[in-house]
């Protein structure tokens, strides 16, 4: 069973049909949407200020996801990956985004809805990402435009296979 922590009064709030590995952490001001999965080792940490996940959002495993205390929140909206190791720090990501494997996303930054931040970028404090458009590099800057195509056969496919890949988990 995933290790759900209370801390400070804040009880983490976990939506319908969403699979926890058994090694997840979610702690303290946390609410996650339906439709989700959080994946082994991933760690989402309240204790400091608000994390929010919308509804058919993955989070894979080893990501972590926190904030600063008092000073950043974390939002992440619906339809959402996160790959492996990523780590997502009082940031907000919009709708239909993937966070690409061990990326690194800072304090105040946005992602807008439709962006791909590739393997390994570093998307910087307060760095605004323009809707639907490729981010890579270390900062992260824009590489191209994500085409509708684009956008239906990588981010919205990979959002719906985790869905698929955490059914297989429930069946258990």
């Amino acid at each position: 069973m995933a290790i759900i922590k209370s801390v400070r009064g804040f009880d983490p709030k976990i939506g319908e049909n969403t699979f926890l590995a058994e090694n997840a952490t979610i702690i303290g001001d946390v609410t996650i949407g339906n439709d989700c999965s959080i994946w082994f080792g991933a760690v989402l940490r309240g204790d400091v200020n608000t994390i929010t996940i919308g509804d058919r959002v993955n989070i894979q495993d080893g990501a972590v996801i926190h904030t600063l205390y008092k000073r950043s929140q974390t939002h992440i909206g619906n339809d959402v990956s996160v790959g492996h190791n990523a780590v997502i720090h009082g940031a907000r990501i919009e709708d239909k985004c993937l966070i690409g494997i061990g990326s690194t996303i800072l304090d105040n930054a946005v992602v807008e809805t439709g962006c791909i931040v590739a393997a390994n970028a570093l998307v910087l404090s307060n760095s605004v990402l323009e809707p639907n458009s490729v981010y890579a590099g270390i900062p992260a800057r824009k590489v191209k435009d994500v085409t509708p195509e684009q956008r239906a056969e990588i981010i919205e496919r990979i959002a719906h296979d985790y869905r698929m890949y955490a059914s297989w988990y429930k069946e258990e």
